[in-house]
């Protein structure tokens, strides 16, 4: 990426509603976490916005990512359409921090992961909760980025690149 893109906060304003449209658009993310050996684990996962700057998500608390969630909360995510043609992707790099939501948060948590869930498989506090065989999960997003395609005629860039971007209102 030029160093002029980078510094312009033009592309910022241009390229930052691509966020919060692939995050209400798309259902599944990459979840890429760190083992205890430092080896990378990536999963995908189930998830549902809350707003721009969170991701929820349910996962046994067994799980592998969820272990390496337990002992290293940083987190790598992709979210992009896996039925895009060659050369047509739109996706979103983002930098969280992932935890286990707490007991206070989760009920609106759950309202929220059975807002984007069909009726018959709608979570209760029994099922996402210290007492049952799932956790909810929120990663907080530290840093978006958008895939901006090589070649792409508004930019500089000859192969494909990432932009940093950051909420324009915030």
């Amino acid at each position: 990426m030029n160093e002029r893109l980078a510094a312009d906060s033009s592309a910022n304003a241009m390229m930052w509603p691509m966020v919060p449209r692939l995050l209400a658009q798309h259902h599944y993310l990459v979840l890429g976490t760190v083992g205890p050996a430092g080896d990378p684990w990536v999963t995908p996962v189930f998830f549902v916005a809350d707003g721009t700057d969170s991701v929820l998500w349910v996962s046994a608390p067994t799980s592998r990512h969820s272990l390496n969630i337990a002992r290293h909360p940083a987190v790598a995510i992709t979210v992009f359409d896996t039925q895009s043609p060659i050369g047509g992707a739109e996706a979103l790099y983002l930098e969280a921090t992932a935890s286990v939501v707490d007991d206070t948060a989760r009920p609106a948590a759950i309202e929220l992961l059975n807002s984007h869930l069909p009726k018959h498989q709608h979570l209760d506090l029994t099922d996402a909760g210290p007492a049952g065989q799932l956790q909810v999960y929120r990663a907080s997003i530290r840093q978006h980025y958008v895939l901006i395609r090589g070649g792409d005629a508004r930019f500089d860039n000859p192969v494909d690149t990432r932009l940093a971007v950051a909420n324009p209102d915030s």
